[in-house]
């Protein structure tokens, strides 16, 4: 976390003006997410995963991941599933049920629910701090597990900073706007950070925070 301010900060020294950073109202996705099924997403412990083998259906049905990222299949019993992609578990299943058990077995495997992501809020916030995110958690529910804004907090300016395509980039939101349903409430994915403008947060970033233009697309830092 503080190698990333500090770059943030470096950058922000440096960086020219905002006025070329195009205005969009749709957000990229990140590299890793527990909203929208990604062909990079690795399974984590806890995960909710649905498996389904074709013409079995005793062995399909979901299946969670353990504490220790197994799971336990009728036939081939406990199976390691942490780390792989939905893609690569596929394959793995079905690798396993055709040595000994179905003739070319056809498995799928979707993350249902990805129970090991984190968000962190931090800035001006009144208990700032990593939290667990389940299921679909826009940016006020986000901004909420934090118990809301701080006395000091400016709510026009919440900037998320998120990794896209290998690169961490950023974008800035109304709060106000999205609480008066002037403005969409965006989705927070698992690694988001999301910081809220104010004195605590000017602390760390200076006038960095407020450097990102409101509804920017998300810009490279």
């Amino acid at each position: 976390m503080l190698a990333m301010v500090c770059l943030v900060l470096a950058i922000g020294a440096c960086q020219s003006e905002q006025s070329s950073i195009p205005m969009a109202t749709t957000l990229e996705v990140p590299d890793n997410t527990s909203l929208i099924q990604s062909g990079d997403l690795r399974i984590a412990p806890l995960d909710i995963l649905q498996i389904s083998v074709f013409g079995v259906e005793e062995l399909s049905g979901p299946y969670q991941v353990d504490y220790l990222g197994r799971i336990k299949l009728p036939l081939i019993g406990e199976i390691d599933a942490k780390g792989f992609t939905a893609i690569e578990l596929a394959a793995l299943l079905e690798a396993r049920l055709g040595e000994s058990y179905l003739q070319d077995p056809d498995v799928n495997v979707i993350v249902d629910e990805s129970l090991g992501q984190q968000v962190t809020v931090e800035g001006s916030v009144t208990k700032p701090g990593l939290f667990p995110i389940q299921g679909r958690v826009s940016l006020l529910q986000a901004i909420a597990m934090a118990e809301g804004p701080s006395e000091t907090a400016n709510p026009r300016r919440v900037v998320v900073f998120r990794e896209i395509s290998g690169e961490r980039k950023a974008a800035a939101f109304d709060l106000v706007a999205i609480r008066n349903g002037e403005a969409s409430d965006p989705f927070i994915y698992g690694n988001d950070i999301v910081v809220v403008d104010g004195s605590e947060a000017r602390r760390t970033y200076g006038d960095f925070i407020r450097s990102i233009p409101l509804l920017a697309l998300f810009v490279a830092l």
